[in-house]
């Protein structure tokens, strides 16, 4: 019995250390985008914005390399972060993440900023399972730049 309270005492703490957000398997946001960025921060998605200040650029639009943090929802406890890998027009980006599916990394999957003046502050993002955007609109911070500030 003792071993089996243990084990589910490791759980959370494998959550957490995921740094990501619910555990779905060995694949999260948070150490897929470091791993696949320049930006090198760490713990829940949601607290990158927070720690960029001061290390890295931060931006209302984006570019190719940046990594987009989404808030923390109800939905999205930890929040979220995505690889910008193509900017497609002012209001569309392409970005590579992890979990959004559960358990699965998604390449080029498209964003859409739906918000009222184009600040990126609101995004609606592509559900490959039925090959359309998903019908939640979720609240962003921004991008993080892969530089430090005014070295843009």
């Amino acid at each position: 019995m003792k071993a089996g309270w243990s084990c589910l005492a490791l759980l959370p703490l494998l959550a957490a250390c995921a740094g990501g957000g619910n555990w779905h398997g060995s694949v999260q946001c948070a150490p897929y985008a470091r791993e696949h960025s320049d930006i090198n921060l760490r713990g829940d998605a949601a607290t990158w914005w927070g720690q960029a200040r001061g290390q890295y650029a931060r931006a209302s639009r984006p570019r190719a390399g940046d990594v987009l943090v989404f808030r923390s929802t109800h939905r999205l406890p930890s929040g979220h972060v995505s690889v910008v890998r193509e900017v497609r027009s002012n209001r569309l980006v392409l970005v590579d993440h992890a979990n959004w599916e559960p358990g699965e990394v998604t390449r080029h999957a498209p964003v859409q900023d739906v918000s009222p003046r184009n600040d990126w502050t609101r995004v609606r993002v592509w559900w490959s399972p039925t090959h359309a955007y998903g019908k939640t609109v979720y609240p962003t911070y921004g991008f993080i730049e892969p530089y430090a500030p005014g070295n843009s």
